[in-house]
């Protein structure tokens, strides 16, 4: 799917109206509409989407083993086509945070971006575009408004993580009835999710220093990338103390549950003593020899019983005594 933006008296405006943009039946946007736009936003786009697309460049567009490539040299770099940026955007699936890399090709007269996935910091752009609240003189300026954008989204996804951590935190320390299994579940969760925060902050890092190094010294939008790259240092500080107290929460209830497994095997290592002198006087008499005097005694039989509650009330009244039930 291919979307179209302009701008338009320094707004960025969603082309909806397709007229003089011819489509064949296939779905083919033809030269007529990808010219006008400053801003193609590629989102699964087919194969003939992908070949109009290739209209813009010397050399075909990146495939995504190509985008997901992990090395600066095929992540940043500038060529004939233009500024190339693939940069990592926070998605979710199944309540759970993941990566999604997109691919930006910076031209004089356009931006394109392209991506396998809907995300969030596109759809608000979207959202704010058609608001009118987007201003941008030129594809250089929209693209660092991208990650503007981006950075934003991360900032509040860090606040909502915040939160979460806190949650956990007041069920580990303070709950006495909490359940450390899934307090060690959520925890799990929120690390994951802080990770994939920190990457795509570390990634934004590097994607703004590269472009500050190749965009023209009075290029708009320059300030405004210094300025998120404050943003992201301050966002990664956050993190790290997300991190710190994870960590943390963790090593808590593991020591917890290790807490309660010790009390249990305590009682049952008491229980054995307790016992075990009952036990022994029972065996005792409970062997079948001929000679045993006691057994012609009268009161053979309440002796015993007595000796065995008395040796096993006298462990347990030691135990209490020094503290240990």
């Amino acid at each position: 799917m291919l979307r179209f933006f302009e701008i338009d008296h320094d707004r960025i405006v969603e082309q909806h109206d397709t007229a003089g943009w011819s489509r064949t039946e296939a779905g083919t946007v033809l030269h007529t509409g990808l010219a006008r736009a400053h801003w193609i936003d590629a989102l699964d786009a087919t194969e003939a989407e992908r070949a109009e697309l290739s209209r813009f460049l010397t050399d075909e567009l990146p495939e995504d083993e190509d985008v997901e490539e992990i090395e600066s040299s095929a992540r940043y770099f500038v060529d004939a086509d233009g500024i190339h940026v693939h940069s990592l955007f926070l998605s979710q699936r199944e309540n759970r945070h993941d990566t999604e890399t997109v691919a930006f090709i910076l031209q004089p007269e356009r931006l394109i971006t392209l991506r396998d996935e809907e995300l969030a910091d596109f759809r608000l752009l979207r959202l704010r575009a058609r608001a009118g609240q987007i201003e941008a003189d030129s594809p250089q300026t929209l693209l660092v408004t991208l990650f503007d954008q981006k950075v934003e989204n991360l900032a509040d996804t860090v606040e909502d993580l915040h939160l979460d951590l806190e949650k956990v935190s007041h069920t580990v320390l303070e709950d006495e009835d909490a359940d450390y299994e899934q307090a060690i579940d959520n925890l799990a969760k929120l690390e994951d999710s802080a990770g994939k925060i920190r990457l795509c902050l570390m990634d934004t890092q590097r994607s703004i220093s590269f472009l500050l190094r190749h965009l023209p010294a009075r290029a708009p939008g320059r300030d405004t990338a210094r300025e998120i790259l404050r943003d992201v240092d301050t966002l990664m500080s956050h993190i790290a103390f997300l991190f710190d107290k994870i960590n943390f929460l963790m090593d808590s209830t593991v020591s917890f549950i290790n807490i309660e497994q010790n009390q249990i095997i305590k009682i049952f290592s008491i229980a054995a003593v307790v016992f075990l002198p009952p036990t022994l006087i029972a065996s005792i008499y409970g062997m079948n020899f001929e000679h045993m005097p006691e057994l012609a005694w009268q009161y053979g039989y309440p002796l015993a019983i007595g000796l065995m509650i008395a040796a096993g009330i006298a462990p347990y009244l030691f135990f209490k005594h020094k503290g240990w039930l």
